[in-house]
């Protein structure tokens, strides 16, 4: 049975040219602007290093904060196995507090990808030392929290110290998301009590004929299953869903043949590493007909909240129309209703 949407979003990865970088970072705002214009509820970036996507989603959320007032601002996600989650906290905070408590910091762990080519960089005295776990999740949560990073407190001549982050922006650390690809994982997150951002791969573990939607609504019950809330534990989906509805024919082609060339890789489990990481569809079509597939999706099902991701190659324009399209077709056909205020 399908939850009513309660939250209608959607992420993007920031595209840029690299000889233009500002015209892309500008582009990127003024989607952010639309969102809100259009009443969807949150708009998230991806973190992207070393590529020519949004790399410091923290710094255009700062000033998207500046361009908005009601919509929710969040990453999907910040790896952070390149963050120190001292100086993380810091930004995340300072963030939320000009929103005014809009923040949505989602997070992941593991070593950073290409790990081996840039260690000796990022840290080029410690890479044999640092700690990629989730203890790294929970040295933010505490300092989110307002838990004490310092023990020295007082006063030195005009300058006043405290012991724990500054500036403290109360309910931030309720409103950090874990971006689970793992059941094991899911189920951490559920334990630590944060949010989940399911997304449009997962790791497929050991089965052997694994289906993505009932594999994402298993790690949907097991986070819930974990999480002091229960079935009110908020968890997010992120397929790549484009809707037509708007869109001219030229357009329709250009999605239907990017979902195209994608959905080879969904066919079975793709090695990397250890894991066995299964991809979802990209979902393409009118709202009516998108509406009837979300329906029958067993992760869909399990959520009343979704950031449909939009792909990394299109235009402005082209975001501009599917993200019309979310807000005024797709979105009342999933029982959803824009934000007016």
């Amino acid at each position: 049975m399908t939850r009513p949407l309660r939250k209608l979003g959607f992420l993007t990865i920031g595209l840029f040219d690299p000889e233009h970088p500002r015209a892309g970072h500008e582009a990127t705002l003024r989607l952010i602007e639309l969102g809100e214009q259009l009443g969807l509820d949150s708009a998230w970036l991806r973190h992207r290093h070393l590529q020519h996507g949004i790399s410091s989603p923290v710094a255009v959320l700062a000033a998207a904060t500046q361009r908005t007032s009601r919509i929710e601002l969040g990453t999907a996600v910040t790896p952070l196995g390149l963050e120190n989650p001292f100086r993380l906290a810091e930004d995340l905070a300072t963030v939320d507090v000009l929103s005014g408590g809009r923040l949505n910091p989602g997070v992941s762990v593991g070593p950073p990808i290409h790990w081996e080519h840039l260690r000796d960089h990022l840290y080029p005295t410690t890479w044999q030392h640092e700690d990629f776990s989730k203890a790294r999740v929970e040295r933010l949560l505490h300092n989110l929290a307002g838990g004490a990073v310092s023990t020295f407190e007082g006063t030195e001549g005009i300058e006043t110290y405290s012991t724990h982050i500054q500036p403290h922006s109360p309910g931030l650390r309720d409103r950090v998301w874990y971006g689970a690809a793992s059941a094991s994982s899911a189920r951490w997150a559920g334990t630590a009590g944060l949010n989940l951002l399911t997304s449009s791969v997962l790791d497929a573990g050991d089965a052997a004929d694994p289906d993505f939607a009932t594999l994402q609504r298993e790690q949907i019950d097991l986070f819930r299953a974990a999480h002091p809330a229960g079935e009110a534990a908020r968890v997010s989906q992120g397929l790549v869903v484009i809707p037509t509805d708007g869109a001219t024919p030229e357009q329709v082609a250009r999605y239907e043949a990017y979902a195209a060339a994608r959905l080879p890789r969904t066919a079975a489990p793709v090695a990397a590493g250890p894991r066995r990481m299964l991809f979802a569809p990209d979902l393409v079509g009118p709202s009516e007909q998108l509406a009837e597939r979300l329906s029958a999706h067993a992760g869909f099902q399990g959520v009343d909240e979704v950031a449909f991701a939009l792909p990394f190659t299109f235009d402005e324009p082209d975001y501009a129309q599917i993200l019309t399209d979310l807000a005024t077709r797709l979105g009342p056909l999933l029982g959803w209703s824009p934000a007016t205020a």
